[in-house]
């Protein structure tokens, strides 16, 4: 899962985005409102933590150009600004939820991961596949109940492909999602992954679709 971070207080910025880092995310942060707009314009993430009073271009504006043009990854609006008319604005012009500074970091991880899974079709954060489940809060993968030792790539890998449980997901998208921007991507070593997996939670668990993907089923819960 990739987030950014569009916050211009360095230490908030490197809070949010370590706190995200230790969960499993992927993170990417913007530090002004013009870099923020170009990112989310130009590539794919799961969520965006948006800070309102932002250098350049205000949050806000940001947010209505990226819902202007389509965009419909999940924002979380974080700011200093708590006035209720200010709230509102922004869910009008198209955050999925609110949070004002100061704020628990433990509150803003759990917002994280209810709108990452109400974007993906799920309520609870425990996501299932027949004998696989997974809990996001605490990224803990089970077989029919039993915990399975994974690395935090394959946990990535696993949460993703159940987030999107019944999608054929291009290996191109799982790279995307699954490595930071200086980590080495290659088709060969995703495959690996997959390979690793299969091996701790059951050949069949993850199916490969050939010349288009990777699934897991959208079995019984």
């Amino acid at each position: 899962m990739r987030i950014l971070v569009v916050e211009d207080e360095p230490a908030i910025a490197s809070s949010v985005a370590s706190a995200l880092s230790a969960s499993g995310y992927q993170t990417r942060i913007a530090t002004d409102g013009e870099e923020a707009w170009f990112l989310g314009d130009t590539e794919d993430f799961d969520l965006v933590v948006l800070d309102l009073g932002l250098p350049k271009m205000d949050g806000l504006a940001v947010l209505k150009r990226w819902r202007g043009a389509g965009r419909q990854m999940p924002v979380l609006i974080l700011t200093a600004r708590g006035a209720w008319p200010e709230r509102v604005e922004g869910i009008d012009a198209g955050a999925d939820d609110y949070l004002a500074k100061p704020f628990q970091i433990e509150e803003l991880m759990a917002r994280v991961r209810a709108l990452i899974r109400r974007a993906a079709g799920h309520a609870s954060p425990v996501l299932t596949a027949g004998a696989l489940s997974i809990d996001t809060r605490q990224m803990r993968v089970s077989i029919d109940g039993t915990s399975v030792a994974v690395s935090p790539l394959e946990y990535r890998l696993v949460a993703y492909l159940l987030h999107h449980k019944g999608r054929v997901v291009s290996p191109g998208e799982l790279i995307e999602h699954l490595y930071g921007d200086d980590d080495a991507r290659d088709a060969n070593a995703l495959e690996a992954v997959v390979t690793r997996l299969r091996k701790k939670l059951g050949a069949d668990v993850v199916e490969t679709r050939r010349g288009f993907g990777y699934v897991i089923a959208a079995g019984p819960e």
